[in-house]
């Protein structure tokens, strides 16, 4: 793997819309307007969206019962990864769709995401993962994986499972740190997923490049984001979906929209627009190097908040550490990319 400074081609700010008690999927009415809250997600947004989107259908689905057929147009607020993937759930119903954004991909704050699967990634806190919440997270998974399973083998693979390397200086059984210091502790929800979840093998250390002395190969799904977010667009648009560029201050801006029924999938937007002061900001940044087709792994180094992917658009370096929880600051920081890339540049013997 060719890691270096000089390829760096492009460094993006995603800011995780976390909220302790769970993604908000819920209705009110506000303004007149039948107001659908679907935002929240943490680091799951793309691993989750379709089954996300499926579970607030119904709650969509209430507020244009009854209405006559102009009617059922409905209104979505936010062009990322769940705002996308809402309007196309919508549209499959048989719903009209006309979305509301201020931008669209790539310059949506979900564009930064890795693309890797991880629908657990602060998903809620351990102390709030009740019963019925971990049920409806595996609801939400199951039915987002088999979404995912149905886009592989299309052009450009958007979809892909890819092996990886997982990367430790410390034997597997000992604990070597999961989630920055100052973050709360998170709920193992992937084991309520054994029967989706390809087993890791421990492997010898004749048997991989790297220096670390213990080294494990998993099998993994991954999202060629770039492609995918185009996917999604143009699958909405040739459906009869509309979108209209424009940027929301106020909740009472609702009021003027033509559609009776609105989904607000404003992420962490829904902070300042709706007043969700349990919305807590967290920081990721990603780094894109020139793109090497030979590298089709996947590394993560533990303890270490280090995650390589190999994506089409770029082999893809992401770090997480301290300071990055309650931080809404999108600002890259160059030198933490670039201290990331010599530690990937490192881990080879």
């Amino acid at each position: 793997m060719r890691a270096s400074a000089d390829r760096v081609i492009d460094i993006a700010v995603c800011t995780r819309p976390f909220r302790p008690q769970g993604p908000r999927l819920e209705a009110e009415r506000l303004h007149g307007k039948h107001l659908v809250h679907h935002y929240g997600h943490g680091g799951a947004g793309w691993s989750l969206s379709w089954g996300s989107a499926r579970a607030v259908l119904p709650l969509i689905q209430a507020g244009v019962a009854g209405g006559r057929q102009q009617q059922q147009r409905i209104a979505v607020i936010g062009g990322g990864a769940i705002g996308l993937t809402s309007a196309r759930v919508a549209q499959r119903a048989g719903l009209r769709v006309r979305i509301y954004c201020k931008d669209l991909p790539p310059d949506v704050p979900s564009s930064a995401a890795t693309g890797m699967w991880s629908p657990d990634s602060r998903f809620c806190t351990e102390q709030e993962a009740t019963p019925a919440l971990c049920s409806q997270w595996e609801q939400m998974a199951r039915s987002s994986f088999r979404t995912w399973q149905s886009l592989l083998g299309l052009p450009g693979d958007p979809v892909q499972w890819r092996d990886g390397y997982l990367l430790s200086d410390l034997p597997f059984d000992q604990d070597a740190g999961g989630y920055p210091v100052g973050e709360p502790d998170y709920p193992d929800l992937m084991a309520r997923l054994p029967d989706i979840r390809p087993r890791s093998v421990l492997l010898r250390p004749d048997e991989h490049p790297f220096r670390q002395p213990h080294v494990r190969r998993f099998t993994q799904m991954m999202f060629n984001l770039s492609v995918y977010q185009r996917l999604l667009l143009e699958d909405f648009l040739r459906e009869g979906g509309e979108i209209v560029r424009r940027e929301f201050e106020s909740p009472r801006q609702i009021a003027g929209l033509p559609e009776p029924v609105v989904v607000n999938c404003t992420g962490y937007g829904a902070r300042a627009l709706f007043g969700d002061q349990s919305l807590v900001p967290v920081k990721g940044q990603t780094a894109r190097l020139v793109p090497q087709p030979e590298i089709d792994y996947a590394l993560i180094y533990r303890g270490h908040g280090l995650v390589v992917l190999p994506r089409r658009d770029g082999l893809l370096v992401a770090t997480h550490g301290e300071g990055d929880y309650g931080n809404a600051d999108r600002t890259p920081d160059r030198g933490q990319t670039l201290a990331a890339v010599e530690r990937v540049a490192g881990v080879y013997r």
